[in-house]
C-alpha cells in the first residue's frame, strides 16, 4: 500500500524502508513550524526521533551530554533538511533549578514558545537484586529518567503553554507498567515517570492546550537494549525508524485530544478512527 511513497530523503535509506511498513502515513510538512525538545538526542530512538522531526519540518532542539554525538546529529539534519537545529549541552544527573530556567529563557527568547517535549534520555543502570542495589546508582538513575523530566517540563511550561497545542511525550517501558526482578531502579524510574504523565496529563487537560502521554517503544534496536540483552541478535529486533510513525503522530496536529494516555508501539494500529 505504501509502495510509492514520495521519498522525504535521498540519504537517509533506512528511515525510507521502515516508512514503507508505517502504520500511519504522515504529511510530508505535518511537523512544518514546530519546536520540538529532544531528550539524549545523541543516541539511540532520541537520535533517530530527533531526524525524524526534522524531516517532517520541526525545528528540533538536541539536549544532551556529548556535545560530538549531538554535532553530529546536527550535521545530518541540516545536511538533509530545510530545517536548524539547536544544539543544547546538558547533563541530566545535574539537571537544577538554575539551568533549566536558562533554558525556558533561552527557548522563550529564540523561538516564543515550545511546541513539544520527547523525554526519551534515560540510563539502564546495573541489572540487580534491589537488595544489592547501589544507593548512589539507584539515585543516579532516578535523577536522570524521572526527576529531570519533571524539572524539565515543570520549568518549560510557560513555553509550552505559549505554543497553540503542545505535545509531551514521556518514553516508557514494560517494567514501567508491571515491575520484574533485577530490572532496579530503571523499572522504578519508569513507574515514576508513568505518574508524572498521569498527573499533569491531568492537571493541564482543562486548558486544552498541553497533552501529555507516555509511550513504550518496546524492543528497538539501541545500545541500551543490547546492554540489557547482550544474548540477544539485534537483528531480530526493531529499528529506532520502525518507531516513528507513532512518535511524529503524537506531536502533529491529528494528536490534538489525545491526552492522558500510556500508549505501546508495538500494539498500536494507527490513529483510532
Amino acid at each position: 500500500m505504501h509502495a510509492n511513497l514520495e521519498p522525504l530523503t535521498g540519504s537517509w535509506p533506512e528511515l525510507e524502508a521502515a516508512r514503507a511498513r508505517w502504520r500511519y502515513q504522515p504529511a510530508p510538512d505535518c511537523l512544518s513550524g514546530q519546536v520540538i525538545l529532544v531528550t539524549g538526542a545523541g543516541d539511540g530512538i532520541g537520535r533517530v526521533a530527533a531526524r525524524t522531526f526534522a524531516t517532517f519540518g520541526a525545528t528540533v532542539l538536541l539536549l544532551g551530554k556529548t556535545r560530538a554525538k549531538l554535532e553530529a546529529v546536527s550535521d545530518l539534519i541540516t545536511a538533509s533538511t530545510n530545517t536548524e537545529p539547536v544544539i543544547v549541552p546538558c547533563n541530566l544527573a545535574a539537571l537544577d533549578d538554575t539551568s533549566a530556567e536558562a533554558l525556558l529563557e533561552s527557548v522563550a527568547t529564540h523561538f516564543g514558545r515550545l511546541d513539544g517535549i520527547l523525554h526519551n534520555a534515560s540510563l539502564l543502570g546495573p541489572k540487580a537484586p534491589l537488595a544489592h542495589y547501589p544507593s548512589s546508582l539507584f539515585q543516579e538513575v532516578l535523577r536522570v529518567n524521572s526527576f529531570a523530566p519533571f524539572l524539565l517540563t515543570r520549568s518549560l511550561a510557560p513555553a509550552l503553554q505559549a505554543s497553540e497545542s503542545a505535545s509531551v511525550v514521556f518514553t516508557s517501558s514494560s517494567v514501567g507498567r508491571r515491575g520484574r526482578a533485577y530490572w532496579g531502579a530503571y523499572a522504578v524510574s519508569k513507574f515514576a515517570v508513568e505518574g508524572l504523565m498521569q498527573v499533569f496529563a491531568d492537571e493541564w487537560e482543562h486548558t486544552g492546550r498541553i497533552r501529555v502521554n507516555s509511550l513504550n517503544p518496546g524492543a528497538t534496536r539501541t545500545a541500551m537494549r543490547a546492554a540489557a540483552y547482550p544474548a540477544e541478535n539485534p537483528t531480530t529486533v526493531a529499528t529506532p525508524e520502525e518507531r516513528m510513525d507513532i512518535h511524529v503522530y503524537l506531536f502533529e496536529p491529528a494528536s490534538r485530544g489525545v491526552n492522558g494516555q500510556a500508549l505501546d508501539a508495538t500494539q498500536w494500529q494507527g490513529p483510532a478512527s
